[in-house]
């Protein structure tokens, strides 16, 4: 299976880039693909820059390019509930933007001739389980970095049941869902913004801390899957 893995920030691709077996890479249009393998599958990972429109472009860039079967979105994210903590994991079983509307008669969130939630395969996410640091639930997406309680409070009134925010993942979906390509996304809690304060020092407290096998998920997820 060839499988197209997808990161945000140079910090993310250096803890997935040790997994890859034979790593090779290659420029495409200025976007530069890490080729090789992990375990049986082909997989080609990118680092896609932080935001909506980054995440857009390099996506189809990467199913346009290298046609994967699947694709996997995987990063860090911000908590946006008390019962997410640092270094929960997060997949997301639906994917939604949180800055999005189109004005009257549309519905907030919802793009325009889209569906209001991206839903990921299905058949990834039964791979990863539920346990005491996964959870299964809602990822939302917009271009704002989310620090402050209040402003995931603003999202909640929008996604109540919104576990963590980012700033790719519903762009990812958006592109993989005109495009007809299966995705999955999940995310590693680097600041809870919904359950403290001083999410800020967390963030920086998870860079200079976050080990490799901080991604090791992503190793097991591929080791499960068919």
């Amino acid at each position: 299976m060839r499988i197209g893995i997808i990161v945000a920030m140079d910090k993310e691709l250096s803890l997935l880039l040790p997994m890859i077996e034979g790593h090779k890479t290659e420029d495409v249009l200025g976007f530069y693909f890490h080729k090789g393998t992990i375990g049986r599958h082909e997989v080609v990972a990118m680092e896609c820059g932080i935001g909506k429109v980054n995440a857009a472009i390099s996506t189809m860039t990467l199913l346009e390019k290298y046609e994967p079967d699947v694709v996997i979105n995987t990063g860090v994210a911000g908590g946006a509930d008390k019962s997410i903590n640092v270094m929960d994991v997060v997949v997301a079983d639906s994917i939604a933007y949180h800055d999005v509307w189109c004005g009257p008669g549309t519905d907030y969130g919802q793009a325009a001739g889209m569906p209001m939630y991206f839903v990921p395969d299905k058949n990834v996410i039964d791979l990863l389980p539920c346990s005491d640091n996964i959870r299964h639930g809602l990822i939302c997406s917009g271009d704002k970095f989310i620090d402050k309680m209040a402003s995931v409070e603003e999202i909640k009134t929008h996604f109540p049941e919104a576990l963590a925010v980012d700033m790719e993942s519903a762009a990812i979906a958006h592109v993989c869902n005109k495009m007809h390509v299966p995705m999955f996304c999940m995310r590693v809690i680097s600041d809870s913004p919904g359950a403290s304060h001083n999410n800020s020092r967390q963030y920086e407290d998870f860079w200079s801390a976050a080990p490799e096998q901080t991604f090791e998920i992503v190793r097991q997820l591929l080791e499960k899957l068919k």
